[in-house]
């Protein structure tokens, strides 16, 4: 062949190798908008920016819904929203960038720098604060209102008042009064209040035009309303499960717990600064400020079994496959970073409740398959075997596919909770007759557990085995008088 024509034939191998690429591309973000469609159907969130970086780069940012539904606007890639306790990761930057500048370090106690607190507190050191281990009582109450009538002198004497909760480092216990300490610290060592120093040293360096500290009772442009299914009738909170708005104030004290307002595409800007040192010029700044906290015991401590740990500012995800560190804000916003795979995705709305951690991960498996909870991500590394298995050898084989595992690997050991959690799992996958096994196989390792019965019967009525059901309800019952959801569905059976 001679080289016009193999040079002709490697350029239609490129353009083809670029198209082929493009092709992908488009039918991932296809994928990935019918699945945000989806979830805000599901959860009834009214408006969510969406932005995905990857390998250094915007890859995706869109707008769905609306900020407003009173009036009808439209999200857009200017609305803002707010991100609640996400605030802390900031928090979080800003005391490495003093620590950088040799102003602190994150091991010193508060004591070195905050004169008026009780002796018992004068131990606690700064990362403990950071990662919400320091034993600190919370300054606000139950209702998550601030002490004080919104008066930080009020506030500041009131907490004095009260007892530690635990020894320093001792547990994880989600804290305030100790952000609230951060932002005395932050204020007193930078020779500017807290927000000024957070806006100039981040926001400024980003170019994150669209970000500021606020609340509900500041004027916005271009802000959403803020909705909630929670209502408030003489004091109580109530779930009716229809839409309100939602109202939120937090004095200028406080927003170092929770105060600023931001998009998702300047949420993009910091996140790429993080990437690139321009907001933290060493690497073990950002290694440090990332490291999940260890408690006394050598444990870890967090919200839940997901955002299972909390570093310097940052919740985490500590697991084998794909950990993530992982700020989240009011229960509906969060930002999950993947350090291992080059990933980072950020979801806001404007409905408390969405809680989007919780569906981050199936976003993440767009790009990388073995995220998928379809695939098996998520399940412990026992139930994977056993996943693998029934796959081979078919779901219906299931009791005879455990022994068989059992007898060859004497430690392998399930939950029963975890079973379950998988079988509705299948239910929701639609993969109702795998579910059903998976059911029936909890019934038969776990025969005293009323709950097994409870859910076994749920998936025979389901589909359509309600004889079967009705068993399943009365074993569950039997087990457990108390359950309701059984005597309930037995009420009108015979």
């Amino acid at each position: 062949m001679n080289k016009p024509f193999r040079s002709i034939r490697i350029i239609f191998l490129l353009l083809a190798v670029s198209f082929s690429k493009q092709l992908i591309a488009q039918s991932r973000t296809d994928s990935i908008d019918s699945f945000i469609k989806g979830k805000m159907a599901q959860l009834h969130i009214p408006g969510l920016q969406l932005a995905i970086l990857r390998n250094g780069t915007l890859d995706k940012l869109e707008n769905y819904g609306f900020a407003s539904l009173e009036h009808q606007v439209a999200t857009g890639s200017e609305t803002t929203f707010s991100i609640n306790s996400m605030t802390k990761a900031f928090v979080g930057v800003a005391v490495l960038q003093l620590q950088e500048q040799g102003k602190l370090n994150v091991k010193d106690p508060i004591s070195k720098y905050v004169d008026d607190i009780p002796d018992q507190w004068k131990s606690i050191r700064i990362e403990q604060v950071l990662s919400n281990t320091s034993g600190l009582p919370n300054n606000i109450d139950e209702k998550e209102q601030v002490f004080g009538d919104g008066s930080e002198n009020n506030n500041w004497e009131m907490v004095k008042k009260l007892p530690m909760e635990f020894r320093p480092g001792e547990k994880f216990s989600y804290n305030q009064t100790g952000y609230y300490i951060l932002g005395k610290i932050i204020t007193g060592l930078s020779g500017q209040h807290f927000t000024k120093f957070i806006e100039e040293n981040q926001f400024k360096t980003c170019g994150m035009t669209s970000t500021r500290f606020g609340d509900s009772s500041d004027i916005i442009p271009n802000n959403s309303n803020s909705y909630s299914t929670l209502y408030n009738d003489s004091g109580k909170w109530i779930n009716d499960g229809k839409l309100h708005n939602s109202f939120a104030v937090f004095p200028l004290f406080f927003r170092t717990a929770t105060g600023i307002i931001s998009t998702s595409k300047d949420l993009s800007k910091w996140l790429l600064a993080l990437q690139r040192r321009e907001l933290l010029k060493n690497h073990s700044s950002i290694d440090q400020m990332f490291a999940t906290a260890r408690l006394n015991d050598g444990n870890i401590g967090g919200f839940n079994k997901l955002t299972n740990g909390y570093a310097l500012g940052w919740p985490t995800v500590v697991r084998e496959e794909h950990p993530a560190l992982a700020p989240v804000g009011g229960m509906r916003s969060a930002l999950f970073i993947y350090p291992q795979d080059n990933l980072s995705i950020i979801v806001l709305t404007n409905i408390q409740g969405s809680s989007p951690e919780w569906f981050i991960d199936e976003i993440a498996g767009f790009y990388l398959p073995d995220m998928k909870v379809k695939n098996g991500f998520g399940l412990s590394k026992n139930l994977k075997f056993l996943r693998q298995e029934l796959l081979k050898d078919g779901f219906e084989n299931a009791e005879k596919i455990f022994n068989k595992i059992k007898k060859s690997h004497k430690n392998f050991t399930l939950t029963e909770d975890e079973l379950n959690a998988w079988g509705y799992q299948l239910v929701e996958q639609d993969k109702k007759n795998e579910a059903l096994q998976v059911f029936k196989l909890n019934t038969l390792l776990f025969p005293k557990s009323s709950n097994v019965y409870d859910s076994y019967g749920e998936i025979l009525e389901a589909t359509g085995s309600r004889k079967e059901a009705i068993l399943n309800y009365r074993k569950s019952l039997q087990l457990n008088p108390e359950n309701t959801n059984a005597a309930n569905y037995l009420k009108d059976k015979k």
